[in-house]
């Protein structure tokens, strides 16, 4: 079976700074490459313009599925976020992957509208969240929920129950974080000289009024994008992730910090009520909130921390690369 993954950004199969890619674009080698395996003959089309062949898999420059330059019948068609690609090519299964809102006026501005009503296209969302808040004018062939998974980097992570008191910021988007720093600045640094954030993730553009300099001052830390493997050492010591929950459509940040057995403090908005708990997570009322939680976090005994942090970990392991490989197997085989 010939399948064709469509990623309308500008990387390849080839990548090894995997801090420069974002997370559609890793979830989309990831996926294509597992299925490679499965004796699939996978195709990688992306914006990068060099070409790349290993075994099943293929990387091809998106400019050559466009002009038919590329003479490949596609069984399966999976397109992330971008339902264009179904106009150029013709009878084959179309599979629309939705990680992102796509309100009409916003596919209307993008140029999608027509090429989702006028192709016969079954949509995959990320999140039953997602899946409420997109429209039912949208003339869907079948709609079906398929999480976001995890990097195999962050499989069977044997976390330290000797945490730190550090906290950890990493989701790209900004909203909420000057009011975290303010709560930090004001309330937590001065009280508590060895607690320590880390933000990662944001560009240092998004950090508003701050300067980084006079940050590490108060024991906050701007690291940027990072690879994998440091990440996620500065997971296994932290104590908790703050992780607010501002139109996330998934959030899987949460689900690495579980697999690190770190627990997140959030408002539980979006899509993050459906993968948060009272084991995994501390609730917000409002912002003041955060200090409270971040003590309490910081102070519990080691059996309430043990206890919480292994549920963390059994919690994330449904969002396993192989787990949900299953799922995205079961519906490709149809």
């Amino acid at each position: 079976m010939n399948i064709l993954f469509y990623c309308p950004f500008k990387f390849s199969l080839k990548s090894k700074n995997i801090k420069s890619l974002g997370g559609i674009e890793s979830l989309n080698i990831q996926l294509t490459k597992h299925l490679s395996n499965s004796k699939n003959k996978i195709y990688l089309a992306s914006f990068c313009n060099k070409k790349f062949k290993k075994n099943n898999l293929v990387n091809i420059p998106i400019t050559e599925l466009k002009n038919k330059k590329f003479n490949v019948r596609f069984d399966k068609i999976i397109s992330s976020n971008d339902p264009n690609i179904f106009n150029y090519l013709k009878n084959s299964k179309n599979f629309l992957w939705l990680h992102n809102k796509l309100p009409i006026e916003k596919a209307f501005r993008k140029k999608k509208f027509f090429s989702i009503i006028r192709n016969k296209i079954s949509a995959i969302f990320v999140s039953n969240y997602l899946l409420k808040k997109t429209t039912n004018f949208y003339n869907f062939k079948q709609k079906l929920v398929i999480p976001n998974f995890l990097d195999p980097s962050f499989s069977d992570i044997k976390s330290s129950t000797q945490k730190k008191p550090y906290f950890i910021w990493s989701v790209q988007r900004n909203k909420g974080l000057e009011e975290v720093i303010d709560i930090w600045i004001n309330d937590i640094n001065p009280k508590y000289k060895k607690f320590k954030l880390f933000i990662f993730g944001i560009n240092k553009t998004n950090l508003g009024k701050y300067n980084l300099k006079k940050l590490s001052n108060f024991n906050i830390f701007y690291k940027g994008r990072v690879n994998k493997s440091i990440l996620i050492n500065f997971y296994k010591k932290s104590m908790g992730m703050i992780c607010l929950g501002y139109d996330e459509t998934f959030c899987i940040n949460a689900i690495e910090s579980y697999a690190c057995g770190m627990p997140i403090i959030t408002f539980g908005h979006t899509a993050l009520a459906e993968i948060s708990n009272k084991m995994n997570s501390f609730k917000l009322l409002n912002y003041k909130d955060i200090s409270r939680r971040i003590i309490q976090i910081a102070t519990m005994d080691l059996k309430t921390r043990t206890k919480m942090s292994l549920y963390c970990i059994n919690f994330s392991r449904k969002y396993q690369l192989n787990f949900i490989f299953d799922k995205w197997l079961k519906l490709l085989k149809k």
